[in-house]
C-alpha cells in the first residue's frame, strides 16, 4: 500500500497589511518529492510522525508536497495558486495511492479564499475521489470550518500549546490510516462550533482553566469506539467566519456517538467561557513586578507575537526597559531581539568592538513603536543559523534567522538584531551567538505561549505583557468584519442553544 503526504502550513494574520508571498515560503520551506523526507524525516514535526507511523505499519510513504512560511499576512492569490499548482502536479505524477495524510495548519487565509485550508482540502478530495481516505493533523490554533470536517475522514489536533506533541500526532494519524486501509476501522467524525473565542493569553494548555477540558477529552478516549478527539483553541488574528474555538470527535463507524461526544466537549468549553477571557498586564505593571523577582524573568511581548504574524521589531518594551536601566533599584541586565536588517548591516560595516549611534527596530510602522536610539557597542556578528535538539513549538530542528548582530549598551541592554523574522522558540537562538540566557535579569520573548517551552527551564517567572501591536492580546480592540455574531466575549450576553 502507498500513502501520499501533503503539508501546507501558514498561520495568516489578516490584521497585517503586508501579504505573504511565494518568496516567504521559499525562504522557509517549499519542497516536493523525496526532498521532503530528507528535510523533515528526522524533525519533531508531524510530517516526521507520518513517515515513522507508515514505516511501522509497513506502508510505503510517498512524499508529495510540503510548504511552510513564518506567520504573516494573508497569502496572495498568486502565491496560493502557485502552491496548489505544485501540490497537484506532484499528486498527478505520483503512483496510485491508497490514502493521503495531510498537514494543513487550519488558520490559513488566502486573498482569494478565506477558508484556504478548506478550499485545498476540497480540491484534493475532488482529485482523489470519495473512496480514498484523507486523514490529517491540525494546529491547535485552527479556525475549523465545516468543509475541513466534511471532506476528510479524520482530523487530529495537537493536544499541547506550546506544540510539543506534533510528531506524536503525526504517528497517531498514520496509525489511524493504516488501520483504516486494513479494514479494521471506519473513521467517522463530528464537530461542534460554539460561538466562543478563547483569548490567546488563555491558551497555555498546562494552566488550570484548560487542564479539565483535556482531562475530559482523555477520559473519552477510554471508550472502545472513540478513535480520537481534539480541542481547537482557535486563532483570533484571522478575520474569518470560522474564527473561534471548536471540538472534534472521531469514532469507529458511529456518527451518533461522535456527535454526542463532540457536543459534550463543546458544552464543557462553553460552560467555562468566562475563564477564557484574558488577563491584561500593562508594560509598567509587568516591569514593576519583575523588579521584585529573582531572575531570569521572561517578559512575553504579546503585541509583537512573531508566531502570530507580527513584524518582530516592536520597541515598546525595549523603550520602557531602557528608561529604567541604570536607575537605582531599577531594571538590571536585559535582553531583547529585534528584526532589523538595516541595523545588522550597519553593525557589520562597523565591525566587532565598534561603538556607534544606532536606531534599533521600530521600522515597520508606528503601531509597533519608534526606533530605540542610543550608543551601542558591536559585541558580535554571526551567521544566524542554529539547531534545536529538543521538541519545541513548531517542530523544526534547523533554523536560520539570517546574518545576525549582537549589540550592547553600557546601561545593560543587549539587543540581538536579525535579518529574518525568527520566532523565539529555542534558547539556541541566544546560545549560538555566545549569550548565556541565565545571566540576564529580563529576557523579552516576542510571543504569548509558544516561547514557554524554551524559556521556562531557565526562567522561574514568566509574565505576559499587554503590549500594543497587530497581535494585541486584547482582541476586543481588533476591527473584525467577518466573524460570527453574536460571539463571546465580543457580545458578552451570547447564548448557545
Amino acid at each position: 500500500m502507498r500513502v501520499g503526504i501533503i503539508a501546507l502550513l501558514h498561520e495568516s494574520n489578516t490584521f497585517i497589511s503586508q501579504p505573504t508571498r511565494l518568496e516567504h515560503f521559499q525562504q522557509d520551506l517549499l519542497l516536493t518529492g523525496e526532498a521532503i523526507r530528507a528535510r523533515m524525516g528526522e524533525t519533531h514535526h508531524e510530517v516526521s510522525g507520518f513517515f515513522d507511523g507508515l514505516k511501522s505499519a509497513q506502508i510505503e510513504a510517498v512524499p508529495l508536497f510540503a510548504a511552510r512560511a513564518i506567520p504573516f499576512g494573508p497569502v496572495t492569490a498568486e502565491a496560493f495558486g502557485e502552491l496548489l499548482t505544485r501540490m497537484f502536479e506532484s499528486l498527478d505524477a505520483a503512483p496510485q495511492l491508497d490514502g493521503v495524510l495531510i498537514a494543513p495548519h487550519g488558520a490559513t487565509v488566502a486573498e482569494n479564499d478565506r477558508d484556504a485550508d478548506g478550499y485545498w482540502i476540497g480540491e484534493l478530495r475532488e482529485q482523489v475521489g470519495p473512496e480514498i481516505p484523507i486523514i490529517g493533523t491540525l494546529d491547535a490554533h485552527t479556525n475549523l470550518s465545516p468543509q475541513m470536517v466534511n471532506l476528510t475522514d479524520a482530523l487530529i489536533a495537537y493536544r499541547t500549546n506550546p506544540h510539543l506533541d506534533q510528531r506524536a500526532r503525526g504517528v497517531e494519524a498514520a496509525t489511524l490510516m493504516a488501520r483504516t486501509l486494513r479494514g479494521e476501522i471506519r473513521p467517522t467524525q463530528a464537530a461542534v462550533f460554539p460561538p466562543l473565542a478563547i483569548n490567546i493569553e488563555r491558551q497555555l494548555t498546562s494552566e488550570p482553566h484548560l487542564v479539565p477540558l483535556y482531562e475530559m477529552a482523555d477520559r473519552m478516549l477510554e471508550q472502545p469506539k472513540v478513535l480520537s478527539n481534539s480541542i481547537l483553541l482557535g486563532f483570533p488574528y484571522a478575520d474569518v467566519e470560522e474564527m473561534g474555538s471548536s471540538a472534534i470527535v472521531v469514532t469507529n463507524d458511529d456518527a451518533a456517538l461522535a456527535g454526542r461526544l463532540a457536543r459534550q466537549l463543546g458544552d464543557a468549553m462553553w460552560e467555562r467561557r468566562r475563564d477564557f477571557v484574558g488577563e491584561m498586564i500593562s508594560i509598567d505593571e509587568a516591569l514593576d513586578r519583575a523588579a521584585n523577582l529573582d531572575g531570569p524573568v521572561c517578559l512575553l511581548d504579546m503585541g509583537d507575537n512573531i508566531g502570530g504574524g507580527s513584524p518582530a521589531d516592536s520597541t515598546h518594551l525595549a523603550h520602557a526597559i531602557f528608561r529604567r536601566l541604570g536607575n537605582e533599584g531599577g531594571t538590571r541586565e536585559a535582553f531583547v531581539c529585534l528584526y532589523d536588517p538595516m541595523s545588522v548591516g550597519q553593525a557589520a560595516a562597523a565591525g566587532v568592538g565598534a561603538e556607534l549611534a544606532m536606531r534599533l527596530g521600530g521600522k515597520t510602522d508606528r503601531l509597533h513603536g519608534d526606533p530605540l536610539e542610543g550608543t551601542f557597542r558591536v559585541a558580535g556578528l554571526y551567521k544566524g543559523k542554529f539547531s534545536e535538539s529538543q521538541p519545541r513549538h513548531g517542530g523544526f530542528t534547523h533554523c536560520d534567522q539570517g546574518p545576525t548582530a549582537v549589540v550592547r549598551s553600557d546601561r545593560g541592554l543587549t539587543v540581538m538584531l536579525t535579518s529574518e523574522r525568527m520566532p523565539p522558540f529555542s534558547l539556541q537562538q541566544l546560545i549560538s551567538c555566545g549569550l548565556d540566557p541565565k545571566r540576564f535579569h529580563l529576557l523579552v520573548a516576542k510571543g504569548v505561549n509558544a516561547p514557554v517551552a524554551a524559556y521556562a527551564p531557565v526562567c522561574p517567572h514568566l509574565i505576559r505583557v499587554n503590549t500594543p501591536g497587530c497581535t494585541t492580546a486584547d482582541m476586543i480592540r481588533l476591527d473584525f468584519q467577518h466573524r460570527r455574531r453574536p460571539m463571546f466575549p465580543f457580545e458578552m450576553d451570547t447564548s448557545w442553544e
